[in-house]
Order: C-alpha cells, then sequence, then structure tokens
C-alpha cells in the first residue's frame, strides 16, 4: 500500500496561483475557457510543481509544463480516488 505523502494538504492550495509560472497561468486561463479546471498541484522537495489539470468530464487529465505546454500524455503516476 502507497503511504499517503500530502499529510493533511489540500490538492489545490489555497495560493494555487502563486505557485504558478507565468506560462502556466496563460495556459490555465485559456484551459479553463474550454471547462478545463485545476486539479491538483504536487509539490516535490527540491523541484518545481507539477500541475495537473482536467477536462470538464473529469476523464483526462493534462499537465502543464513551466513553460506552459500543455501535455495530454503524462507520465505520472494517480492515486485510486477511492
Amino acid at each position: 500500500m502507497l503511504e499517503d505523502k500530502r499529510s493533511g494538504e489540500q490538492p489545490v492550495p489555497e495560493n494555487s496561483r502563486d505557485l504558478l509560472t507565468d506560462g502556466q497561468l496563460q495556459s490555465l486561463k485559456r484551459m479553463e475557457n474550454f471547462g478545463w479546471s485545476l486539479k491538483f498541484i504536487r509539490q516535490p522537495r527540491c523541484q518545481p510543481p507539477i500541475v495537473v489539470i482536467e477536462n470538464p468530464v473529469g476523464t483526462s487529465i493534462a499537465v502543464l509544463a513551466e513553460d506552459g505546454r500543455l501535455d495530454i500524455r503524462p507520465q505520472i503516476a494517480m492515486r485510486d480516488a477511492s
């Protein structure tokens, strides 16, 4: 069983916009126009945050790279929601 490392942190921190680069903010705003939303931000130690967005129906995710590029086939491990 995987240990939950979140230690009570919210998937989307209150200061989420402060954690994003200008490129990520621009891309997020553009994707929000199509119904996508910020799903979570992973904050690994000594690494830049990993910004994950989700499509309107919750069936697809994408990662916003530091420069704002959209990775629609991210190699990211997801926890089981149950």
